[in-house]
């Protein structure tokens, strides 16, 4: 099924700007024209823009993320490399989780205690 630039923005909530600069930059592989020479996206591609906005949104730059695509194009050789750069990336997203982690035990026990400062409020209340 072919979709339009208009409808992958949607789907994918990146801008029609961002889609057409990573298609220019080869972060995303250039993407079949139509005989108007509209760009055609297919499932493919919509899940592609999917793992490349997860890559983004957990950290990994751009660079980085072209580096992971071009791999993809070399097929089976490349495989390990793609592994690699993944396993990295997920080692630093679990670094960020356990920073993350951190604030929110110290945000929790911040809660605790202003529910309790409110419960002796409450019982204190004539």
């Amino acid at each position: 099924m072919g979709y339009s630039i208009k409808t992958i923005a949607q789907k994918s909530g990146l801008s029609q700007y961002t889609l057409r600069y990573y298609e220019r930059e080869g972060v995303l592989p250039v993407v079949a024209r139509d005989v108007n020479g509209n760009r055609c996206f297919d499932d493919e591609d919509l899940e592609l823009i999917s793992l490349i906005c997860c890559l983004k949104d957990t950290g990994m730059a751009i660079a980085d993320i072209k580096q992971f695509i071009a791999l993809s194009k070399e097929g089976v050789s490349a495989l390990p490399d793609q592994r690699r750069l993944l396993q990295e990336h997920k080692v630093h997203i679990d670094e960020k989780i356990k920073f993350f982690q951190s604030f929110a035990q110290k945000v929790d026990h911040k809660i605790a205690y202003f529910a309790s400062l409110e419960s002796e409020a409450k019982a204190a209340r004539p």
